[in-house]
């Protein structure tokens, strides 16, 4: 039976070296016999969370502010699998991506923890245009480590700088190979 995957996208370019990180892990996580949807976090309106405490997880929009952060709450809820896709911003991930996995915390409040453990896992597909992703690989194993999520892996592609550089490079493989190795 295939799992349920959602790509939380926080590139601001559809077109751009994350993005096509992400098409190629979607590609083989889906010939893999897996459904994926895909939140393209640029262009959606999500909030900064508040820090009210004022979420529930049991609630169909668990957190107090009603944005575009309703579309995804479902989808998490429902997923086996978590992949963060972002290009490398100042040693972490963007703040497209990081403002939704902060909301995300309203999944975590109230008395049905939906979003620790639950048998889920994570996978970190980045593109940057140098190769320091140290910072933020410890960022994501703390992560990982805090939602009690499996590590499945990461691409990290250094080098990218301009929308295409990524063209033709083996991380391109290694996120499909990645995306089809779900199991």
């Amino acid at each position: 039976m295939g799992k349920k995957i959602v790509i939380l996208n926080g590139s601001p370019r559809k077109k751009g070296n994350t993005s096509a990180l992400a098409a190629e892990f979607a590609r083989g996580a889906r010939e893999a016999g897996h459904t994926v949807t895909e939140f393209f976090l640029d262009s959606m309106d999500i909030h900064g969370c508040k820090g009210c405490f004022g979420g529930h997880s049991s609630r169909e929009c668990p957190c107090v502010q009603k944005d575009d952060m309703m579309q995804i709450y479902p989808a998490v809820r429902e997923c086996n699998v978590v992949v963060l896709a972002s290009p490398l911003y100042y040693w972490n991930m963007s703040g497209q991506l990081r403002t939704a996995v902060d909301r995300l915390f309203a999944l975590e409040e109230g008395d049905g923890n939906l979003l620790r453990g639950n048998d889920r896992s994570c996978v970190l597909l980045m593109a940057a245009e140098g190769h320091g992703f140290e910072d933020v690989l410890t960022y994501y194993e703390h992560l990982t480590d805090h939602l009690h999520w499996k590590n499945l892996g990461h691409v990290l592609a250094g080098g990218n700088g301009e929308v295409g550089d990524i063209a033709g490079k083996p991380e391109l493989e290694q996120a499909y190979e990645l995306g089809k190795s779900i199991q």
